[in-house]
């Protein structure tokens, strides 16, 4: 973009105006003016579980699967067996009588 083309745009920064209509207001020991602005209209609520029901719905369609309700089977698991674990070893104790030795001084 241009300089020219950027100055020919309507810009206002309003986030700058309603930054000094505070440090006025706070200048002259006042409370600032509450802005209006626009009003913006709330996004439609999605439901996602509708969503994926029909989701899924679509899917067993297409796969020629009956939607009639037909659950998943559900299997238990199987139990895992417990590791053994490895016995601890005694430490060896030192038998051996410490050895003193001297150092030679120059």
């Amino acid at each position: 973009m241009t300089v020219a083309s950027i100055t020919d745009l309507d810009v206002t920064d309003h986030y700058a105006e309603a930054l000094h209509e505070v440090i006025e207001a706070k200048a002259e020991h006042r409370a600032p003016t509450p802005t209006t602005g626009e009003e913006k209209t709330a996004a439609p609520v999605v439901d996602l579980m509708a969503a994926l029901e029909k989701s899924v719905a679509d899917a067993r369609e297409r796969r020629g699967e009956s939607s009639g309700g037909s659950e998943a089977t559900v299997h238990e698991m199987p139990a895992k067996p417990k590791k053994k674990t490895a016995a601890k070893k005694a430490t060896a104790k030192k038998t051996a009588a410490k050895k003193t030795t001297r150092r030679k001084t120059a």
